[in-house]
This record gives C-alpha cells, structure tokens and sequence, in this order.
C-alpha cells in the first residue's frame, strides 16, 4: 500500500482545501496521474501520484482543508481496474490460492451480515457507506441502492448528495429561519467562502489596518493612444500574432515613472526600505475565484509586443486555474483595469508588501476645454494611485501620476524613453 500525501508547494502554504477528486475509488492509475485538485490562498495544484496503483481509499472529502504531507488517499500498487477496492481483489487471490476454505466464509459473512441487518431493522450497507452516511448526515433509509443484492455502497450515497437541490426547497420555505437581523421567513442562502477569497479578504483587512494608504487622481486624454492604435493596429497585429491594446501602454508608462519616483517601486522591512532596481509588474486580473496579481517579469526590457503577449498568455492561466506560486511573487508595483467592468471611478487598494498600485477606469467622452473659446468631446478616463503615504510623499505621488498622464498623452516619449 501507498500512501498519497499533500505534496509541498511552496515556502509560504501550509494547507489547502481539497476542491476535487479527480479519479474515484477502485480507478487504475498510473504514476504521475493527477489524482485531487487542491485549492491554495494562491494557487490551484493537481496533486500526482508517485505510483501505479488500484486507488483503495480517500481519507478526506472535498471541502476538507488538509495540511502539506497529510496523507488523503490510499493506493494498492497489486491492484488491477475493475475491482472496488484493493481488498477485495486480495479477497478474490486468498480464493484462488484456498478455494475451498474461502467459500465458507464469504457466505458466512454475508449471511451474518444480513442477519444482523434484519434482527436490526437496518438497511444493508457497507462500512464505507455507513461511514459517509454519518458524516453527511444521511439516514440509510432514504438510499436507494444499485447494488442487485439490495446492499448499499459509497457510491450509492455520494449519487444521493448530488441530487439537485430543488427537492429541498419547499421544506426550507416551511421550516422559516431567523437571519442575522431577527427577520423570520426571508429567503437566505448559505455559501461558504472559497479559501482564495478568505485570504483576499484578510489581506485587504491587514493593508487598511497595517499602511497608511492615501489615493490621489487625475484624468488622461486617450485621443492620441486610440489614434495611434487604430493607426497600427493591424499591422502590429500582423507582425507579432497578438492584439495591440491598452495595458502596453499603462505598462510602458508606469516604468517610466517608476524609474523617475523610484520610491513607488520600494517596500518596507522594518525600518529599511527596500528600493527596487527591476521592474516586475503585477496585473490584476478578475477569476471565477477571485481577484489574482499575476507578474509580469522584466517589464522594463520587453517591448510593446512582448508585454501584449506576457499579460495575454498570464490572464489564461489565471482564467484556467493554472497560475503557478512564481507566477504571483516578486511583484514590485500593480496595474488594475476596473474600466473593463464599467468603472469610472475607485480607490484601489494596494497589494502588499508594494507601496503603489494604479487603477485604470473606463474611457469616456467628456467635452474638454482646448482654451478659452473652445470645447471638444475628447475619450478620457480617470486614473487613480493608491500609495502607502509612510515612504511616499503626496508630492512624489502627484508627480508620478503626472509622469503616467503625460507619457499616456504623448505615447511617442514611450518609444524615446525606453
């Protein structure tokens, strides 16, 4: 027998939820299949298995958080497909090799088993069944079993679980619930709160409690940018395979005001700053599981294509649920784009341990003021920093959004300055 244990992952995760099994008890696996999918505070993993085998038993249940090198699966490395579990294939070699004295006990034990379920009034089931039926809470009266003997089975319990829960909800509507403000009879819903988004939550917690966060703004005119793109873009789309969109741009500029205020590419260590001397960005990308900030490396010496490509290939892997743990450390400053979702107008929050992160919003036109005598609707969007104001000044905050604004305004002083 082998046991599956939850394998390391990184220095700084010390346990997961188990989110799903990917393969069922009695499956034939083969070394370096995937056999669970663990869900992390940052990452998804598949956890493999280190050898071939009939997969006996899983010692936890989706939704069970577990520790790294805690053992939830177990393995029979002599086991064949086919069989329900490793040992009832060693139950069918003891026949081989002992026919005759196998064949006693086997009735034996079924017949005392169905015995001591009728003298009891108890459905019959096995061990494994009735184990998972106290822990889910199921009376064995309510299964239906598969099994012609009329004996209940795992399986036949999990099938029950996941009947749809609309038989349910006519029993709530009569049993009425007191919700957290004393109303009795209003609908609620339940949901427990995936382990990316408890950590999301704390962390936003700790930021608000542990800097002293401050957000200025400004707005930048985009007609230049959109002219440019609509210019070029189907050449560049051409030349390099990928899209030529905004998030090149804010990149390019926010280096070069990173480079100019390098305070907002520092972070604190107890009392050193740490000043940054390269330049990996982290782009805020949204998930069905919540917010990630996947890096995008060496910012500073990729160009227009290489960022397109670099934010494109990281935003799939975080939508797949593929985001590595490298993916998402290191980051020196963050990018966020609420305009994609509508927003005119936020404060981020910053994403620790990094002092800076700018917030991008939807591109609206607005009538500007060319002078005194004249107006024009122009596509502009606001742009705010949230800073950590213990290291940065409001001056130097001010200024780098300037910095961002200007070279956003004149996208050729992108391509001279770097």
């Amino acid at each position: 027998m082998t046991e599956i244990k939850v394998p390391e992952l990184g220095e700084s995760i010390t346990e997961g939820t188990i989110s799903q099994w990917l393969k069922e008890v009695g499956d034939y696996v083969e070394q370096g299949d995937f056999i669970a999918e663990l869900e992390t505070d940052k990452v998804n993993a598949e956890i493999p298995v280190e050898t071939s085998g009939v997969i006996k038993e899983f010692k936890r249940e989706p939704g069970d958080t577990v520790e790294i090198g805690e053992v939830i699966a177990i393995i029979d490395e002599s086991g064949t497909a086919g069989g329900e579990s490793s040992s009832s294939e060693s139950k069918s070699e003891e026949k081989k090799e002992e026919p005759k004295e196998e064949k006693k006990p086997e009735k034996e034990e079924v017949r005392s088993e169905e015995e001591e379920s009728t003298s009891n009034n108890r459905p019959l089931a096995s061990p494994a069944a009735r184990k998972l039926a106290r822990e889910k809470g199921i009376s064995l009266d309510s299964i239906t079993p598969t099994d012609p003997t009329g004996k209940i089975r795992r399986q036949d319990i999990e099938a029950h679980t996941q009947k749809p829960k609309k038989e349910e909800a006519p029993k709530q509507s009569k049993q009425p619930e007191t919700n957290n403000t004393g109303e009795v009879g209003k609908p609620v819903e339940r949901e427990k709160m995936s382990r990316r988004r408890q950590t999301i939550a704390k962390r936003l917690v700790e930021v608000q409690q542990t800097s002293a966060m401050l957000t200025t703004f400004n707005e930048v005119d985009m007609t230049a940018v959109m002219d440019l793109r609509k210019r070029r873009k189907d050449a560049f789309l051409d030349k390099n395979g990928v899209k030529l969109g905004f998030m090149s741009f804010f990149t390019k500029a926010v280096v070069g005001a990173l480079k100019e205020f390098p305070l907002l590419n520092a972070e604190i260590q107890g009392d050193e700053l740490l000043i940054k001397k390269f330049y990996d960005i982290g782009i805020a990308v949204s998930t069905d599981t919540g917010l990630v900030v996947p890096v995008l490396r060496d910012a500073d010496r990729l160009g227009f294509a290489g960022i397109e490509k670099g934010i494109g290939e990281l935003g799939k892997k975080a939508r797949d649920n593929k985001l590595q743990l490298g993916d998402m450390q290191g980051g020196t400053f963050t990018i966020t784009n609420g305009g994609v979702f509508g927003s005119l107008w936020s404060t981020p929050i910053l994403n620790a341990p990094q002092v800076g992160i700018l917030g991008m919003h939807k591109i609206q036109m607005r009538p500007v003021a060319i002078d005194n005598e004249r107006f024009e609707n122009r596509p502009m969007m606001y742009l705010a920093l949230s800073y950590d104001h213990r290291i940065v000044d409001g001056k130097e905050a001010v200024s780098f959004l300037v910095k961002v604004k200007e070279l956003i305004e004149d996208p050729e002083q992108l391509l001279l300055e770097g």
